[in-house]
């Protein structure tokens, strides 16, 4: 009986160090599935922070959350698992604690880390709940901006439809516009025509006027004159607004040269020296340029001092944005500038604001004759170029004119 108990003994030693062997292999799966873990909760904190910062790759992020949260639920049915292999491990021990008194320690150790972990899960389950919460807060914000981008567009198609209402009224005037220089070109313009003829044959054929009468026919003359050249000024203006935009590829020097051959018996009467000191080739509308050189030259000649020759200097030249005084433009991109000065009579700065209006005028017009509009068109003009003009005078001192233009890409 001894030795079969002997042999029984002996027997339950060696399936008690069986069971210790399945323990140890127990726990360093245990310790392996906890450093998995803590890993998958590193790649987590990653994946949200990641989700934080990249808004645009929501829907991308969401989806490695939504592998990465079936990866937590797959690490939670391994870890019940374990738990359950633990639990009969833990039943298995229960039945040997007389020879186990060290593995039982061990055990507790390994039940406070496992508790730690359980803590650990917890806290990353607290942070998934909050970034799905931040999800679910980010599409009702997207949901939100979808609703007020159909508003916008709402609002957008309303404005189409005034801009369309607006264009055809454009159109309609416009149209009104050419019926007025059709008619300002030929009706308006035929009775004062008529007007200086007569008076000019009875001012000249009637011998029995008096000096008063005669005088009074020089001023109908006059007065028709005035009329026509401001009717001619009209039409101008109109021109510059409604005629065709069409920019072409054109010498500086040459519409210079063409202007001044226009003025050259008041430049010969007068004395004046024109000074042409730079030009280039520009990118531009060719008889608006023209028209505007024409008034700036036609200015510097008629405000010119009455004792001393005219000195006008005129020149064309490119440079960078960052150049233009007083203005704020694209610093690295070119623009044409055209100078225009002189040394006539000039005027006070405080009317530099205003001598680009129609019909502004500084000067009395039975000195110095004019309708008022040239410098109007002018500024007409550097509009239809998308350029701005400034201007710089002081009195009896000259006055100096410099339009900048966007030379086209």
């Amino acid at each position: 009986e001894l030795i079969l108990a002997n042999r029984d003994l002996a027997f339950q030693n060696e399936e008690k160090e069986k069971r210790a062997a399945e323990l140890i292999l127990a726990n360093r799966e245990m310790a392996f599935q906890n450093e998995e873990k803590e890993k998958r909760a590193a790649e987590l904190i990653l994946a949200n922070k990641e989700l934080a910062f990249q808004n645009e790759e929501k829907e991308k992020r969401a989806a490695e959350l939504i592998l990465a949260n079936r990866e937590l639920a797959f690490q939670n049915e391994e870890k019940e698992k374990r738990a359950a292999e633990l639990i009969l491990a833990n039943r298995e021990l229960a039945f040997q604690n007389e020879e186990k008194g060290n593995r039982a320690a061990e055990l507790i150790l390994a039940n406070r880390e496992l508790a730690f972990q359980n803590e650990e899960k917890g806290k990353r389950a607290a942070e998934l709940i909050l970034a799905n919460r931040e999800l679910a807060f980010q599409n009702e914000e997207k949901e939100n901006r979808a609703a007020e981008l159909i508003l916008t567009n709402k609002d957008l198609a309303i404005q189409n439809q005034e801009i369309e209402k607006r264009t055809a009224e454009l159109i309609f005037a416009n149209k009104e516009l050419e019926s007025f220089t059709y008619i300002s070109s030929h009706d308006l313009q035929e009775p004062l025509r008529q007007i200086q003829t007569f008076a000019s044959r009875i001012s000249v054929n009637e011998k029995d006027l008096s000096e008063k009468n005669r005088d009074y026919f020089v001023r109908i003359q006059h007065a028709a004159h005035r009329m026509q050249t401001l009717i001619a000024d009209l039409l101008a203006y109109s021109r510059i607004s409604t005629d065709e935009r069409k920019f072409e590829k054109v010498d500086f020097r040459e519409i210079v040269e063409n202007v001044i051959s226009e003025f050259q018996e008041i430049i010969d009467d007068k004395k004046a020296i024109i000074e042409v000191c730079e030009t280039c080739e520009t990118h531009v509308i060719p008889f608006q340029i023209r028209q505007m050189l024409h008034n700036l030259l036609g200015n510097a000649l008629k405000f010119s001092k009455p004792d001393s020759p005219p000195h006008i200097t005129i020149y064309c030249k490119t440079l960078k944005g960052h150049a233009i005084p007083d203005a704020t433009y694209h610093s690295e991109k070119e623009y044409y500038q055209v100078h225009v000065s002189d040394n006539g009579i000039g005027f006070d700065p405080q009317y530099k604001s205003v001598i680009f209006e129609v019909f502004k005028r500084l000067h009395d017009k039975q000195k110095i004759p004019g309708t008022g509009i040239g410098l109007a068109i002018v500024k007409k003009i550097v509009e239809n170029h998308n350029g701005i003009i400034m201007t710089t005078s002081e009195l009896g001192q000259g006055s100096s004119f410099d339009i900048y233009i966007p030379i086209p890409n």
